[in-house]
């Protein structure tokens, strides 16, 4: 049983420690040395103290819990967002809430709502309009996911550029393709605007003409089937390698070309962006662009959780998180060593 009557301050007394390192070890936030962190929960298990996080959140004008706001939620994409988002939130005792816009009309009015009973919320890039981002910072602590803040909003993205102009490289120079295109509709996505700036700027720097358009298309793997129908039906050539803007769309565009009796890779080249974990599992193992899904969220539920506990409650620090190339089966690379997945 938890004892209500000890207070924060003599638990701190008996461990010999500041009642800020005994909130630090209580929340799970912040860096406290395992010699310290020892003392005070040696002391929380002995007296049974249970900190009131409820009572202090409201003393301090706080609601204990994080905002989180998607255009959708289909797809293990959105699934590594939310679990890397409560890998922070929830050690803090914070609660996570959803907005799920599906590019209402009324975006703006629902996540400004929303910043009225949270402490902080994340936005993936593209999802409300700039104007209602600079409106809910001066609420809230706001980061951008997967996407640039307007002003000093910070955010948290992955280098698509640098990853995708090197597998467009690869698939030009390494494996000598000229016909590529690329599948994934980069308006409202700044991350496919990327993508797709990069895998152009691959062909002139080569000296090579790219495709005037993408294949657009929604990035569900049921669009993926649609665009290997629009590509690989009719009389039109077929293309020697397909560029998507993610696994899911990749993984779609496989299924087509394998339902027509094509062969992966030697009839036509598949390449993916996320490395989610069925890329690895598929035959031929798709090869695609590795990005660290779970931190982008968890690295911006740290900067709203810092902001949240600082006067003036402003995020701050922007972060472009590295990604990795990762050449599988599926572009004509030989397959990874026998039990390996390429992960």
């Amino acid at each position: 049983m938890g004892n209500s009557r000890m207070t924060v301050r003599e638990i701190a007394k008996l461990a010999g420690v500041s009642v800020a390192t005994v909130s630090r070890v209580s929340n799970g936030t912040g860096q406290v040395s395992e010699e310290m962190r020892r003392r005070v929960l040696e002391a929380i298990e002995k007296h049974g103290y249970r900190p009131d996080h409820l009572g202090r959140a409201l003393a301090a004008g706080r609601h204990g819990a994080l905002g989180l706001v998607f255009p959708g939620l289909s797809g293990p994409y959105f699934t590594e967002l939310i679990q890397g988002f409560e890998s922070e939130a929830v050690p803090s005792r914070a609660s996570v809430h959803i907005l799920c816009t599906h590019l209402r009309s009324d975006a703006d009015d629902q996540v400004l709502e929303m910043g009225r009973r949270v402490d902080g919320v994340a936005v993936i890039g593209g999802t409300v309009s700039d104007e209602a981002l600079l409106r809910l910072a001066t609420m809230v602590p706001v980061v951008v996911i997967a996407g640039e803040g307007p002003g000093d909003i910070p955010s948290v993205r992955a280098d698509n550029a640098g990853s995708m102009l090197a597998l467009t490289r690869h698939l030009l120079v390494d494996h000598d393709l000229r016909d590529l295109v690329f599948v994934g509709n980069p308006a409202g996505s700044p991350d496919v605007s990327e993508r797709w700036a990069a895998f152009r700027g691959a062909h002139h720097d080569l000296g090579i003409d790219p495709p005037a358009e993408p294949v657009a298309v929604s990035m569900q793997q049921a669009d993926g089937v649609l665009a290997a129908d629009q590509l690989l039906c009719g009389d039109t050539p077929r293309p020697a390698g397909v560029v998507c803007a993610n696994d899911e769309i990749a993984l779609g565009v496989l299924v087509g070309a394998l339902g027509r009796g094509l062969r992966v890779p030697q009839d036509l080249v598949i390449t993916g962006f996320d490395d989610m974990p069925a890329a690895a599992l598929v035959t031929p193992a798709l090869t695609t662009v590795r990005q660290p899904v779970r931190e982008l969220t968890a690295e911006a539920a740290r900067l709203i959780l810092r902001a949240a506990d600082q006067p003036g409650n402003t995020a701050a620090g922007s972060l472009v998180l590295p990604t990795e190339l990762v050449l599988r089966r599926s572009c004509g690379c030989p397959a990874p060593p026998t039990g390996g997945t390429g992960r």
